[in-house]
């Protein structure tokens, strides 16, 4: 509808490749550089702050040619299937009991062939321990040339801050917090998500960017979700710039409302 109504080719704050903020780009830059020597990078943040697009970034590595990335992102499963989502990423056809040393040889492979290996493994946080200590283990004996990185929610942390994971918070190499964005960064991105995508600076009017940015409290995908329906908003009311009245027609649909509120009307 978007596209349609404002004569564009790409969807605004849907697009495929994502531009890292630089936060995102940071952390980025320093697994790559892990990995050049063996890496187990940890990566925490509250959901919608950026974790995905991070994730996204390290999948797009292989694409370059020089890396190749494993990317789990079904973690409430046990060991065993989580062997095979990697060795389904990996393109690799072998027996459950010969898993691991196919995987081990396949990464060695990799390495011989001047490929980085990334293991990429999305809400670690809702990883059993007993599986995540296994991966560790099967890790361990991979060439030095990969990295491992686990996203998760800040839960993750204090799992491993237990006496019992000791053994695996001592094998990381580097950890970072991914953290809310403030508004100005909020506005400098929705700024160049449009850009992106070929529309003016002045799509949304300072009323509407001042409502999305407090409303959004520094949640990317807040942002995204509330600047996206504010726009179709906009469209469905024939108008090319979007007002505060497009995004408060956003937010009271009863998702964006609080749990107060929300008794609030029922008494009403």
């Amino acid at each position: 509808m978007i596209k349609a109504t404002l004569g564009l080719t790409q969807e605004p704050f849907h697009r495929l490749e994502a531009a890292l903020l630089p936060q995102q780009q940071r952390i980025a830059d320093i697994l790559h550089i892990h990995a050049q020597h063996g890496g187990f990078g940890v990566v925490l943040g509250a959901p919608g702050v950026g974790k995905t697009v991070l994730r996204e970034h390290l999948e797009q590595r292989a694409e370059r040619g020089d890396a190749v990335v494993a990317s789990l992102t079904r973690t409430l499963h046990t060991y065993t299937h989580l062997l095979g989502q990697l060795a389904a990423t990996l393109k690799l056809d072998a027996k459950p009991s010969q898993l691991e040393a196919q995987l081990i040889l396949t990464a060695f492979g990799h390495v011989r062939d001047g490929k980085t290996l990334y293991v990429v493994i999305d809400e670690a946080h809702l990883l059993d321990m007993t599986a995540l200590r296994k991966l560790r283990l099967l890790f361990e004996r991979f060439p030095r040339k990969h990295l491992l990185v686990l996203l998760g929610q800040p839960e993750l942390l204090h799992q491993l801050s237990l006496l019992p994971n000791a053994d695996i918070k001592t094998r990381i190499t580097y950890s970072a917090n991914l953290l809310p964005l403030t508004d100005q960064h909020l506005r400098e991105w929705i700024a160049a998500e449009l850009v992106a995508v070929r529309l003016g600076a002045h799509t949304f009017d300072d009323a509407a960017l001042e409502l999305i940015t407090r409303s959004a409290m520094g949640n990317l995908r807040l942002a995204r979700i509330l600047s996206h329906g504010s726009l179709i908003e906009a469209c469905r009311d024939s108008k090319r710039q979007v007002s505060i009245s497009h995004v408060n027609d956003v937010l009271i649909q009863l998702h964006w409302r609080s749990h107060e509120q929300l008794i609030k009307g029922q008494i009403k």
